[in-house]
């Protein structure tokens, strides 16, 4: 496992890691929001109405209502970028990244909006009667002509469609389970593999009913969920309601400065603060990515350009308000800097040849260089003495990307103090079988955001509020990303038999998922991320033509069926 995590490192570091990714997903945002004259401000309001049915005709086609559709979008991009995504762009980019992340939300407004549009304006019925779209259905369905003759990109949805397949199980399922798993470990003390198989069985029996049941579940358990969750937000920022606007403001003057080393935090340059705040940001919405839009395909309406707007919606309730709320709650309490704490996870360490202090100025601009991979640091090779649980020789143990405390080392077996050689190469522990080891570190992801909780009113009951809120948070996003999966599988392999067969391995990955390390399961899911937006947006833009086109006659037709009702300047 730990040679596949480094493989896929190498992987990631030249797709969702690469600037090329980043320019490319922002500026196709950019770009919509300028030739389609800022939709997500011009259409804002009008969301709301057509969520609330004001616009709704009997016998329109279509599986779920637009509400439906809406809260089964949500509960896809709704779930461990809220509370674990964002702990983990702030631990790696400082403030900055969460401004990142808002502006990424912001123009990922419009690119959903054409997403949706064009998934609702291709999709197929199945001969049960069912809906079925998403980019892969426009990829085949709309033509365009070069020269005399036409063209679809069938080719390129049948890329997408696999690497959705692929990328429902490692972005949509995998991270989901794997914060459920250590966050009720952290809580309440469950064995991983335990809420894993407890998890497994109704994750099953929800998704073996299809959309409707998806949607019928999802509808109830999204406003609940947030509303839980927000509520919980508010009382740590209650508590330390004089750190708010100076929170805020971290946020945007780490921007243009980068942020500085402060506590255990080693610093974050302002290209690195972009990268992950964009990358988080894209894992939090999905903008882009064109897995929203296969849940919108099955609304009934007979307007694509009515669900395109509803889906503005989206981004800004999933970043623009339940992440930031997250962030402030970590910035405002202070936990993002401080060390805790906590089981090392092997993966995350790294031991250099001498001893290194992050107190001292000249120590902490090496340990910077040394993560950001500007200037690498010596690394140790060779074997750790262990003597009664203590380290007997001159080295450091970086862990998450900070210097490591009062570490212990112990029998996994028994817990008593470990005595021995703990083989290292190049800097890598080979092998942590039998020991567990501890100490203290800045963390990240839900355990992060867990403690930020316990910083309020709430004490210990504030943990309770992030495990539950991010069960209800992640399990929904799995529920809804099986659905996805299941349109790849039914568009490539036309047999119902194949997507039984899909769900199956979905449901025995969702509790493999709760016992791999995290770190390996955020570079899995970050791959799966870009593999489904590239194909993605080339289709979008090359169709954008199309889309202009339909807003325009979606305008003239409202103006004709509601000449009395305001709306918005189409």
């Amino acid at each position: 496992m730990h040679s596949l995590h480094e493989i896929l490192k190498v992987i990631d570091s030249h797709l969702g890691g690469s600037p090329w990714f980043i320019y490319f997903l922002l500026a196709t945002g950019l770009f919509f929001t300028v030739y389609l004259r800022f939709p997500q401000i011009r259409f804002f309001s009008h969301a709301f109405r057509i969520v609330r049915g004001k616009y709704d005709k009997k016998g329109q086609p279509g599986d779920t209502s637009h509400f439906r559709a809406l809260t089964t979008a949500l509960s896809g991009t709704v779930g461990t970028g809220n509370i674990a995504g964002v702990a983990y762009a702030l631990h790696l980019g400082g403030p900055a990244a969460l401004f990142w992340m808002m502006v990424t939300a912001a123009f990922g407004m419009a690119t959903k909006f054409v997403e949706v549009t064009l998934s609702h304006k291709y999709r197929e019925k199945f001969s049960d009667g069912t809906m079925a779209g998403g980019p892969m259905y426009y990829m085949k369905n709309a033509s365009f002509t070069l020269g005399k003759r036409k063209f679809n990109l069938k080719p390129l949805g049948i890329v997408f469609s696999i690497t959705m397949m692929i990328s429902a199980i490692g972005a949509g399922n995998l991270p989901q389970i794997n914060s459920i798993s250590h966050s009720v470990e952290a809580t309440f003390g469950l064995t991983k593999w335990v809420t894993g198989l407890l998890l497994t069985v109704p994750l099953a029996l929800v998704i073996l009913g299809g959309i409707k049941r998806i949607s019928l579940v999802t509808s109830r358990l999204v406003p609940v969920m947030a509303s839980f969750y927000l509520l919980g937000s508010f009382f740590v920022l209650f508590q330390h309601a004089e750190n708010i606007l100076p929170s805020l403001g971290s946020i945007f003057t780490n921007v243009f400065s980068g942020t500085a080393a402060t506590g255990g935090f080693l610093g974050a340059s302002i290209a690195f603060a972009f990268q992950k705040g964009v990358g988080r940001g894209l894992f939090s919405n999905e903008a882009g990515q064109g897995s929203a839009p296969i849940a919108h395909a099955a609304a009934r309406a007979d307007e694509p350009v009515s669900e395109g707007i509803v889906s503005i919606l989206e981004p800004f309730i999933d970043t623009i308000l339940i992440c930031m709320l997250t962030g402030l709650t970590l910035l405002s309490s202070g936990v993002w800097k401080e060390k805790h704490a906590q089981d090392f996870q092997r993966g995350e360490i790294v031991v250099l040849d001498r001893l290194y202090e992050d107190s001292n100025e000249e120590d902490q601009e090496k340990l910077f260089g040394h993560i950001s991979r500007k200037k690498l640091l010596p690394t140790f090779t060779g074997d750790i003495r262990v003597v009664e649980g203590k380290i007997q020789q001159d080295l450091s143990l970086l862990h998450a990307r900070s210097i490591a405390e009062d570490v212990s080392i112990l029998e996994k077996k028994d817990g008593a103090f470990y005595t021995g050689l703990i083989p290292v190469v190049d800097g890598k522990i080979s092998s942590t079988e039998g020991i567990l080891i501890k100490g203290s570190s800045l963390m990240h992801s839900a355990p992060l955001t867990n403690e930020a909780f316990t910083r309020s009113i709430l004490g210990k009951w504030g943990s309770y509020v992030v495990t539950i809120g991010l069960l209800l948070f992640a399990f929904s996003t799995a529920i809804s990303w099986s659905y996805y999966g299941d349109r790849g599988t039914s568009f490539l392999i036309n047999s119902p038999r194949a997507v039984v067969y899909y769900r199956i391995i979905f449901v025995l990955a969702f509790f493999v998922g709760s016992f791999v390390e995290t770190t390996f399961i955020w570079t899995l899911a970050s791959i799966g991320i870009v593999l489904t937006t590239i194909p993605n947006l080339i289709g979008i833009l090359w169709l954008s033509k199309d889309m202009r086109g339909s807003i325009s006659s979606y305008g003239k037709d409202f103006k004709k069926e509601f000449p009395d009702e305001k709306s918005p300047s189409f």
